[in-house]
């Protein structure tokens, strides 16, 4: 794996340990994966490095992560990756990178969630303690926890292309999830800490049920509403009831939630899509829970789903 030139490996990641945390290099090393922005190295049992790998913006969401998710950490109920040293640029990597403990688990895009009612549990209990008012000073999201309206052109081009390509069975029932939630009261609170990406590569499962949350980069301060798509993505259907049941919401941020898992889950079909063709930045394990997602999101008429 490259990046400007530079080949990872585990040669490369004991080298920069060695340099700047001398202490750790000799623990054993190994891929782990590699995500949209950064890639994964296990470091022992316990910790991980990540290295930026494919995106720019990648360096930013690094040191976002290393200052804001250690205050974080200790009040939320599931494990996530905690920042524990951070890689400086050098001429050896001219990128920061960071040193995290390692969350056990598989991804739920390639382990789903079978047991429903326990994860809708676990995961309502996450976002009450996640979504506490934040700091004045808290970072702003790069394409989410904003007013959902802001998305309109961004979402409706990605329906479009979806369509074109014969992956979307009713675009005009998605439209009207869409029209509902950016027609909905704007979210009227404090601006809350939201995880920001709670797609099912992010959450980690073990023995069918929710194990932990990766990947903060794009933790920011918002509207609730962009993590409460999560339960359609991630929850099988009969568990979806019973997450809002424990965990409920004003009808307003529910129709807010509905029209960001739309998006989500349109989103996830066409990465899935170009997976399934071999494209760059394709990954087809994420198709299977966006259409999940719109069937659930479509199958009850907007204006019952929002009595």
């Amino acid at each position: 794996m490259e990046h400007n030139g530079i080949e990872v490996t585990a040669e490369l990641v004991r080298d920069l340990l060695r340099d700047q945390h001398p202490d750790l290099a000799g623990l054993p090393i190994r891929l782990g994966a590699r995500g949209w922005d950064n890639q994964l190295w296990r470091l022992g049992d316990n910790l991980a490095v990540r290295l930026p790998w494919a995106t720019e913006s990648a360096d930013a969401l690094l040191r976002k992560e290393y200052r804001w998710v250690p205050a974080l950490a200790p009040h939320l109920p599931l494990p996530v990756p905690v920042p524990q040293r951070y890689g400086h640029p050098s001429q050896r990597f001219p990128r920061p990178w960071i040193v995290t403990t390692w969350v056990t688990g598989t991804p739920a895009d390639r382990s789903p969630i079978t047991h429903g009612r326990e994860a809708a549990t676990t995961l309502a209990a996450f976002l009450t303690a996640l979504h506490r008012p934040a700091p004045e000073d808290a970072p702003t999201g790069r394409d989410r926890g904003g007013p959902l309206a802001d998305y309109t052109d961004t979402f409706l081009q990605s329906l479009t292309r979806a369509e074109q390509l014969g992956l979307i069975p009713d675009p005009d029932a998605v439209r009207a999830v869409w029209h509902d939630a950016i027609t909905a009261p704007a979210w009227q609170g404090p601006p809350l800490w939201l995880h920001g990406d709670l797609h099912p590569a992010n959450i980690l499962t073990t023995d069918g049920t929710l194990s932990g949350i990766i990947d903060f980069g794009d933790l920011c301060a918002g509207d609730p509403a962009h993590d409460l798509a999560a339960p359609w993505l991630l929850l099988p259907d009969d568990a979806i009831p019973h997450f809002h049941a424990i965990h409920p919401r004003d009808p307003a941020t529910l129709r807010r939630a509905r029209g960001c898992a739309a998006m989500r889950a349109v989103g996830g079909i066409l990465i899935g899509h170009a997976g399934d063709h071999n494209r760059p930045g394709g990954k087809s394990t994420w198709g299977p829970p966006g259409r999940a997602a719109l069937r659930r999101l479509t199958a009850t008429p907007v204006n019952r789903a929002n009595r």
